[in-house]
């Protein structure tokens, strides 16, 4: 593909602007999740001539946006939790399941070959690991011939549910990065980091500068045919970041065992698990006042998931399961209108 089809980070309209505001879907949030959006909408365009216009201005704007009821729904990496949804009036339920990817720029590294630790990417994101020839990351990697050159770190400087799930990751493996910066959607990144704003953007700040390190979300990666790490995952194992081992990570995890989709998926056991993989979500209002901006949002997302399986791994990402999707259309069903109605309910029925 084009490297403009990376502007999906920013806001992309389907069907041209042929399309009246009457018969568009507008929604806003998650940059990681811009691609199956669009995949899914394209289809979904042709079937019913409804666009979609979307936003991709990162999870917390999403949350934001949806909750001022500026936009039809928003899109998040992150459940909110029950208090949460209930003090903004919101239901959320999940799309998809994808994967973060640590990207870099470094001369002689092949996709793949270099392999770290969750510990050793706590030390060279919190930037007590400074150059790529550093002993730790060598000792680990005694075949390479790594450069001795300055680590430069690329992070998001928006609030980003990549950067929750990466640092709840971070957290999980690193009692020091736990205390010191825990799990946030935004953080505060050490001086002399490059902070950007978007998915698309990590993928081309990294692209510009030899000796750079990020992470984004597993399609962005293969979109920018950017160089992948191996992980040490849970069981000890190194992996790479794909669709398969999000499946496994996915499948050894609540979202299965318990039908619970308010953890997240990452440091989840298995083998061939990756350890960083993570759900991405949509969010409506549990009482709609724009009854037909949201009934039509609602449409949307029944469609694509009745027909978007094929897309969803076009997209790198992975189905739900059928137990979790059943629950989105339970949560869907949950949405009414002022007068009381059961508008997510008169959607499901034939």
């Amino acid at each position: 593909m084009k490297k403009k089809s990376l502007k999906w980070a920013l806001v992309w309209v389907l069907a041209a602007g042929l399309a009246h505001a009457e018969s568009e879907i507008h929604g806003a949030g998650s940059t990681a999740a811009a691609p199956i959006y669009k995949s899914w909408a394209a289809e979904y365009q042709k079937a019913s001539g409804v666009s979609l216009v979307y936003e991709g201005v990162g999870s917390s704007a999403g949350v934001k946006k949806i909750a001022a009821h500026e936009v039809s729904f928003g899109a998040s990496d992150v459940a909110l939790s029950e208090a949460d949804l209930a003090r903004q009036g919101l239901v959320l339920f999940p799309i998809a399941i994808t994967g973060i990817a640590p990207v870099l720029n470094l001369p002689g590294i092949r996709d793949g070959q270099l392999r770290l630790t969750g510990a050793l990417l706590a030390h060279i994101f919190s930037g007590e690991i400074k150059r790529w020839n550093a002993d730790e990351i060598a000792e680990l990697n005694p075949t390479l011939r790594l450069p001795d050159l300055r680590i430069a770190v690329v992070v998001r400087a928006d609030g980003s549910g990549t950067t929750y799930n990466f640092t709840d990751y971070l957290s999980k493996v690193s009692a020091a990065w736990k205390s010191t910066w825990g799990t946030k959607s935004s953080l505060a990144w050490p001086e002399g980091f490059t902070a950007v704003k978007g998915s698309a953007a990590v993928v081309n700040a990294v692209r510009q500068s030899v000796g750079a390190v990020g992470y984004v979300d597993y399609g962005y990666a293969k979109e920018g045919k950017l160089t992948t790490i191996s992980l040490q995952n849970a069981r000890g194992e190194f992996v790479a970041a794909g669709v398969d081992s999000f499946s496994v990570a996915l499948a050894n995890s609540e979202w299965v065992s318990q039908g619970r989709f308010a953890a997240t998926l990452t440091n989840q056991d298995g083998k061939g698990a990756w350890p960083i993989t993570m759900g991405t979500f949509a969010l409506v209002p549990q009482v709609s006042d724009t009854p037909e901006q949201t009934l039509r949002a609602l449409k949307f997302f029944v469609w694509s998931f009745i027909n978007g399986d094929r897309l969803v791994q076009l997209s790198n990402f992975v189905r739900l399961p059928d137990r979790i999707q059943a629950k989105a259309f339970k949560a869907i069903s949950s949405v009414k209108d002022r007068a009381g109605g059961a508008l997510g309910l008169g959607v499901l029925q034939p």
